[in-house]
């Protein structure tokens, strides 16, 4: 008997999505995946984000949407704050040229992630449709970067997605030891501060992994989606010296 061929939808502009649940299984090719097509304008990503979906594709490819189980996800307090991160955090916040700052380079944030090089891939999947997508999802305030800035040189940093107290991390890049690794120290007292119990990963990677994420069933990621995606969103803009003062508090004490 021959394995049923997985079907896969396409979208037309504007079309809903289908329920995450008709997603590839475990026995597919790509597990995950759920449907193809449609557009990367801000009103389909926010549905997307909304129900735990996110874009990801290869140039030369359609746009190809996903929702995995399991979810890797980092929930905040099991962020795995390393002895070698903690005093490299601790002589950050008291160098006068070092700063965290949000949302002052996203475009250029972007940039770097795009071309950073990845262990096992070729490319990258933060195509130029991408990063325009994701600059608009930017200006409607629905994506932020956090960066690491030292002596006014832009080092590290990542960009994420924010729908009211849902945070989706996108993808971090580091131009010196640990830089994304701040950048990510600072999103999560962010979310510490603000009553954000777990920021979503998407994919599990071993990186992600040595850094407290771990793999939920998907069922769960949607439940805690419903409780915190309409919840008054935090209020993302702040000066440096807000950064430096809120590390040492949610992070870096023991």
């Amino acid at each position: 008997m021959h394995a049923r061929p997985f079907h896969l939808p396409w979208l037309e502009p504007g079309e809903d999505f289908p329920p995450v649940e008709q997603a590839w299984g475990p026995g597919s090719d790509a597990p995950g995946l759920l449907a193809a097509g449609g557009q990367l304008d801000v009103h389909t990503l926010r549905r997307a984000y909304a129900q735990g979906i996110f874009p990801w594709f290869s140039p030369g490819q359609p746009i190809l949407w996903w929702s995995t189980d399991p979810r890797m996800v980092l929930e905040i307090p099991h962020f795995r704050l390393h002895r070698s991160l903690r005093k490299t955090l601790q002589r950050f916040i008291h160098a006068p040229e070092c700063e965290i700052r949000v949302n002052t380079a996203f475009d250029e944030v972007v940039a770097a992630c795009a071309g950073s090089a990845r262990r096992g891939q070729d490319g990258t999947w933060i195509t130029p449709a991408m990063r325009r997508a994701y600059a608009d999802l930017h200006r409607a305030g629905h994506a932020h970067s956090i960066e690491t800035w030292v002596a006014g040189e832009l080092l590290g940093g990542l960009y994420c997605v924010s729908l009211g107290r849902a945070v989706y991390g996108e993808s971090m890049f580091a131009r010196a030891t640990d830089a994304s690794k701040i950048a990510l120290s600072a999103l999560v007292a962010f979310c510490r501060v603000h009553e954000i119990r777990l920021v979503d990963c998407q994919q599990n990677t071993a990186h992600l992994a040595s850094l407290g994420a771990r793999e939920v069933p998907r069922a769960d990621f949607l439940r805690h989606l419903a409780g915190a995606r309409d919840l008054p969103a935090p209020h993302w803009q702040f000066q440096p010296l807000y950064w430096n003062e809120l590390l040492p508090d949610a992070i870096v004490r023991p």
